[in-house]
């Protein structure tokens, strides 16, 4: 009996809503996607179900995400109309990163400038993302914490691709401490180069995609380009560069402090690193919280923390961060 009144609540609280498109064929086709690809982005972020007898689409959903999906279908069918070609797979994921407005009542939003990279129009996907270039941009040390796909290290490396093309600094510098994720790599065969090169890969595609590869291989042959672990980081005073220390969740303590203390004159550093992926043994602290926790209140040092709302890459990774924090919040509770 009780379930029978579940189930039947939970149908009355679906709902139906409909909308018809004043569309051509072709911008239909492009906002529906090869075999309704579009469409099927839109119902897996916001759990609808849609149907659509030509240019009628219908929604089924809680009330509240049935609206959102008439909404989006509508916003999406100009988008095609005013776009030269197809929408794709990420012009859907995108408008959905862009319609989080709750960061947008939090941060003022303030004129972000373009980053001059390869890639025109950089200034950052979300509130949260432009408040982060403008950090960057405006403070000497600066932190990004948060999850995976929030953009924290591309954006940092874009910015120091476009501090080194305006001559605000003369070299480049990129580091990450070499910590296994979870597993044993072995004996890796080649020079020491070869060994660090796998755990340094990400920095090399952010940097192939800004500045272009060719042109990346001659900043890296004359030096005006690094990137190295962090072990080489002890002992030397970096000036007139831009430092980006990645991965920093899996740093030590000790480590952070001899990393920071690298700083020199004319130069920036901005630390990256997501404090739900820490390799360290059990039981060590993660030198990116300590600093967090111990510079927050320092002068010319800003901190960026992002969230499952800033993330632009497939809206299961959104999904994905958020399921994991909800089991790591109830098993503190447990605890």
């Amino acid at each position: 009996m009780n379930k029978s009144k579940a189930e039947t609540k939970s149908k009355e609280d679906l709902k139906k809503l409909s909308v018809s498109l004043d569309i051509n064929n072709s911008d239909l086709a492009s906002l529906v996607g090869p075999m309704d690809t579009n469409i099927a982005q839109i119902e897996t972020f916001l759990n609808v179900d849609i149907s659509r007898r030509g240019s009628v689409f219908t929604v089924a959903g809680p009330l509240e995400a049935a609206r959102k999906g008439v909404q989006a279908i509508s916003d999406l069918a100009k988008a095609a109309q005013n776009k030269a070609g197809d929408l794709g797979t990420e012009d859907i994921q995108l408008y959905f990163v862009g319609s989080k407005t709750s960061l947008e009542e939090e941060i003022t939003e303030e004129p972000t400038p373009e980053l001059r990279t390869r890639r025109k129009g950089l200034t950052g996907r979300t509130p949260m993302q432009r408040a982060y270039i403008r950090n960057i941009m405006s403070h000497d040390i600066s932190f990004g914490i948060g999850p995976a796909g929030t953009g924290k290290t591309y954006l940092a490396v874009a910015a120091a691709v476009d501090a080194f093309e305006k001559g605000e600094v003369e070299r480049i510098v990129l580091t990450r401490p070499a910590v296994e994720a979870g597993e044993k790599l072995g004996f890796l065969p080649g020079d020491l180069s070869q060994k660090v090169d796998p755990y340094l890969r990400p920095l090399y595609d952010a940097l192939f995609d800004l500045l272009g590869t060719e042109k990346t291989q001659r900043l890296l042959e004359r030096q005006n380009i690094e990137i190295a672990p962090l072990a080489y980081m002890r002992g030397r005073t970096l000036n007139s560069s831009f430092v980006i220390l990645d991965e920093a969740q899996n740093t030590t303590p000790e480590q952070m402090k001899m990393f920071l203390t690298r700083i020199g004159f004319g130069s920036r550093a901005v630390i990256t690193g997501d404090s739900s992926q820490i390799d360290l043994p059990r039981g060590q602290r993660s030198g990116l919280m300590d600093a967090a926790n111990i510079l927050r209140d320092v002068r010319g040092i800003s901190i960026t923390y992002f969230t499952a709302a800033d993330v632009v890459r497939h809206p299961l990774v959104a999904r994905i961060v958020e399921a994991y924090d909800r089991a790591q919040k109830n098993g503190e509770k447990r605890d």
